[in-house]
């Protein structure tokens, strides 16, 4: 085994080493093991009871070798569950891109950044072709950030405020209390709109995805050029935007929104 790269955790790098040679052989004894990783045998003993505590590995047999063990499904299982929520999220978009035309993306929560997962383009000729999935876009500018934001509670929305709120085009909210007027409009009407506060000449509308417990787990949103998403048009992009997003949030196994964007809230 190769020396650890500098910078890396000795014992992090050796247990990692373990489970992929379990993973690769099935089965590995400790003194099997303890020469494959070139150390001593009480060593890699101790490197193994650890990963036993955890459930990662498991003894096949009283005192004989070790193989995989039922944490590593659980681990496994959680990455499956994260695949299978991006790829709905992907088809969630496309479905909406072929029924508006227009760019549409799925966004979550990533520290006090919204960031775009998937993203899918209409047919128009003139469109936005920006490529925003893996992209950090702030919540105070966008549709999908401030859908978000509206419902991420009090603590982040301090944070938000406190590092200050940057102007991005001459439209965007930089004012405190008028960010907080906007949030609260987006909790009432259930839907949010960004009109060229991020990027001057695109507007654009997002809805809430829910979760399984009721709770906001991500935003659905439609961008366009401003000549082709007046203002006056946002109210009915978020109905057909709730469609999708309702959708979304079933195969996602959540329970139906308590109201639709238009409709008075609780």
């Amino acid at each position: 085994m190769n020396d650890t790269e500098p910078g890396l955790v000795q014992s992090v790098d050796r247990a990692a080493a373990i489970l992929e040679l379990l993973a690769d052989g099935g089965t590995v004894g400790v003194s099997e093991l303890s020469r494959a990783l070139d150390v001593h045998r009480s060593t890699a003993f101790r490197l193994l009871a650890t990963l036993e505590t955890r459930h990662l590995v498991e003894q096949v047999e009283h005192r004989g070798a070790y193989r995989l063990g039922l944490g590593v499904l659980r681990l496994a299982g959680a990455v499956s569950t994260r695949i299978d929520l991006t790829r709905d999220a992907q088809q969630a978009c496309e479905a909406m891109a072929r029924r508006l035309d227009e760019t549409t993306n799925v966004a979550i929560l990533d520290d006090v950044s919204a960031v775009n997962i998937t993203q899918a383009m209409g047919t128009q000729m003139v469109a936005v072709t920006r490529q925003y999935v893996g992209q950090r876009t702030p919540l105070h500018a966008t549709s999908t950030g401030k859908v978000l934001l509206a419902h991420a509670g009090d603590d982040l929305l301090q944070q938000v405020l406190a590092a200050g709120l940057e102007g991005y085009t001459d439209r965007t909210l930089t004012r405190p209390d008028d960010l907080v007027e906007e949030l609260d409009r987006v909790r009432r009407r259930g839907w949010a709109s960004a009109d060229a506060e991020w990027e001057a000449g695109t507007c654009a509308v997002a809805v809430p995805v829910r979760g399984a417990d009721g709770r906001v787990v991500a935003a659905l949103s439609v961008t366009a050029p401003d000549f082709r998403m007046p203002a006056s048009g946002f109210a009915d992009l978020a109905a057909d935007l709730a469609d999708g997003a309702e959708e979304l949030g079933l195969r996602w196994g959540t329970v139906r929104p308590a109201h639709r964007p238009g409709a008075p809230s609780d």
